[in-house]
């Protein structure tokens, strides 16, 4: 590696090739880096190729460098400022229905009442 580039470096690089999985871009004539889809903007990035395209010059920042393997991480949304999120809105509190556990003859007691009926009139019927 001919210049040292270091961690938290902002710099102007070119993008050189894209895959599927981010984008390479050169940060002189013997260093390039990857930018990883996930750091290419702020938010979900479905197609990289819709927010980047070969040849073009971006603004990066040098996440990791890994001088063994020549490896260097980077990012273009860190060169970025955040975008606003919207506000959510607040919900209001919803008055909890309270449920009643009390000895009734509708709904599923009804039900249990009938049951041994239903089971006299099968037995009747074999």
């Amino acid at each position: 590696m001919s210049t040292k580039f270091e961690a938290g470096q902002e710099l102007k690089g070119k993008v050189t090739g894209i895959q599927p999985y981010g984008a390479f871009v050169a940060l002189d004539e013997n260093t390039q880096g990857l930018v990883h889809i996930s750091e290419v903007t702020h938010g979900f990035v479905n197609d990289i190729n819709d927010h980047l395209s070969v040849g073009q010059e971006v603004n990066v920042k040098v996440l990791s460098v890994d001088e063994n393997a020549g490896k260097y991480s980077l990012s273009i949304r860190a060169t970025e400022e955040a975008p606003e999120k919207p506000q959510r809105k607040e919900r209001r509190a919803q008055p909890s229905k309270s449920v009643s556990h009390t000895e009734d003859t509708t709904g599923f007691n009804s039900l249990k009442d009938k049951l041994q009926e239903w089971i006299d009139q099968s037995d009747m019927k074999r």
